[in-house]
């Protein structure tokens, strides 16, 4: 509330007007009484308030608005048991480099130092997951420092801040003036880096391209097309980032995931010039760290990344850029391609042929249930701009090996493998884009750590599609399990509920398939429904991935 005599407004007035200078369309939260101030301003805001069922939900919500738009997304929780519950989102924006902003209701200002209620160290408990913790001490201060989050979450290597609410602090009141909303700073590659970079390529007879990280927008994705098309250049993607790539264009070369294509990983290792553009390459995409010479790459490596503190951090670049992926591409369509005949034309060629071998034709799996199925009929009715989640499990290896992403703002998976992670992100992906058909996969073990949230979606009108893979089985670990002490099965199994009939009980469309034949009819409905749909697929747990079977992993682990 604003007093008109003196122009003092309180401290939560203050905070929501700071996001609605900042361009914030909505925030996820779970109501409680520590931020009630907050609440309160927003009643009065054009900014909406999405409800949720669980603060992991609200903080992953946010996380895939963040990762989707690339400005930061914004979740509220109380304090103690829902700052904690919000810390998987929080990892999943920290491993992901997505901007995200946490606000966590807190204890009187009076009352610290006490164990009050629900009283915790914000900066203790999340001083090595966020980019930046701090309390807003003083009303007249939430400007400024809501600006510094903007400008922290954003900048360099992007990521989450977390700014904890004293409750009496937001209905202080204060004369504040409000600050000018953020945007982002662009670090540019330097032009003479730029001529190493052509001079390297000039030279080169097997060079590649690796995508990833952040800070990427629909102009840098094809601007950076429009470079590769020029030098004819194999580009290929690092795991849970294929949305930077059109996977049709003759130059894709594919993801760099788990599982990675054998083919792809000889072309690594085969490749004299790797030129990595806004990823860290990090444990998963590179192989348990195998995948280069570490501090020592064996290939000559150019690295772009926005934050200087990750150049050198574990490979070291012949060539390091501190540039953003955005800048990069737009200094990269000014270079001039070889003269004459492009040599590696051919390596480029057979690296797509690759691509398409490993990803054209959907494996058989055991049981009536064909998954492949599924991914072979989205392929003919979603448009290219249809927007596809997945959360963590074996399930997943059938978006990242066989789905062909076609344009940027298309996926939403987590780098760090969090369970739980499809469903909100499908959520908060509808809610931004409404016009989008968003499709989330999820396993049955995944599902059920946020499945909750399906009634937030109903709620919101979030007509979102789950595609639900019900194996009866913590999927990845029974694999893990059966390659280390096989056919010892212990503590993977799960007794699971209808979730058709669950997805109903929430008013939205739930359908059952325990029959391939069933599997088109199914998908066109869910599509159609215009409210949330869940599809129940009742999938044999023998078919542990798309190529191979518990029983190949038993019969291989005992020799």
């Amino acid at each position: 509330m604003t007093d008109e005599a003196t122009n003092r407004t309180t401290g939560a007035r203050l905070l929501v007007e700071a996001l609605e200078r900042n361009g914030v369309e909505r925030v996820f939260c779970v109501p409680g009484e520590s931020y009630l101030a907050v609440l309160d301003a927003l009643h009065d805001s054009p900014v909406a308030t999405v409800v949720c069922r669980h603060e992991s939900g609200a903080a992953m919500m946010a996380e895939a608005t963040g990762k989707l738009t690339g400005r930061p997304g914004i979740a509220f929780v109380t304090r103690g048991p829902g700052a904690t519950n919000a810390a998987a989102g929080l990892h999943v924006a920290r491993q992901d480099s997505t901007p995200m902003i946490l606000f966590i209701g807190q204890i009187e200002r009076g009352f610290r130092h006490r164990e009050a209620f629900q009283e915790m160290d914000y900066g203790a408990v999340f001083g090595s997951v966020a980019k930046w913790v701090a309390e807003i001490d003083s009303a007249d201060r939430v400007p400024e420092m809501i600006s510094h989050a903007f400008h922290t979450a954003t900048a360099g290597r992007p990521g989450p801040v977390v700014l904890a609410l004293p409750e009496d602090m937001l209905v202080e009141t204060a004369a504040a003036v409000a600050a000018e909303p953020c945007e982002p700073v662009e670090t540019h590659p330097g032009l003479n880096q730029m001529w190493d970079l052509q001079k390297r390529l000039w030279a080169a007879e097997r060079p590649l391209a690796i995508l990833g990280g952040s800070r990427w927008s629909e102009t840098a994705v094809r601007r950076f097309a429009r470079f590769a098309e020029a030098f004819d250049l194999p580009v290929a993607c690092s795991f849970r980032r294929q949305m930077l790539f059109d996977h049709l264009d003759p130059r894709y070369a594919g993801d760099v995931g788990i599982g990675l294509n054998p083919k792809l990983k000889a072309r690594i290792d085969a490749a004299d010039l790797l030129l990595m553009v806004g990823g860290r390459l990090s444990e998963m995409p590179s192989q348990s760290y195998t995948l280069l010479g570490i501090p020592n790459p064996r290939q000559t490596l150019v690295h772009v990344h926005p934050g200087a503190e990750e150049l050198g951090r574990v490979y070291r670049p012949a060539v390091a850029v501190n540039a953003s992926p955005a800048a990069f591409a737009a200094a990269a369509e000014s270079l001039q391609p070889p003269h004459g005949e492009i040599r590696w034309r051919g390596w480029t060629r057979e690296a797509h042929a690759d691509y398409r071998a490993w990803s054209e034709a959907l494996p058989t799996i055991p049981g009536p249930v064909q998954t492949g199925a599924v991914i072979e009929h989205l392929r003919r009715v979603l448009p290219d701009d249809a927007i596809l989640t997945t959360g963590a499990g074996n399930y997943a290896t059938w978006v990242h090996r066989f789905w062909r992403f076609r344009r940027y703002g298309t996926q939403a998976s987590p780098t760090s493998g969090s369970m739980g992670y499809g469903l909100p992100a499908a959520i908060g992906a509808k809610l931004q884009f409404p016009d989008r058909p968003v499709v989330c996969f999820a396993g049955d073990g995944c599902y059920q750590m946020t499945m909750q949230e399906f009634g937030t979606a109903v709620q919101y009108g979030a007509a979102v599609v789950v595609v639900l893979v019900d194996n009866g089985i913590y999927g990845t670990i029974r694999m893990h399990q059966e390659r280390e002490y096989p056919a010892r099965v212990h503590g993977t199994d799960l007794l699971n509920p209808d979730f058709a009939a669950l997805a109903r009980a929430y008013g939205g469309l739930g359908l059952t398939v325990d029959r391939t034949e069933q599997i088109p009819a199914a998908l066109d409905e869910a599509l159609a429904a215009g409210r949330p749909a869940l599809v129940h697929l009742k999938v044999d747990p023998e078919g542990i991935t798309p190529t191979t079977t518990i029983s190949a992993l038993r019969n291989r682990a005992r020799g």
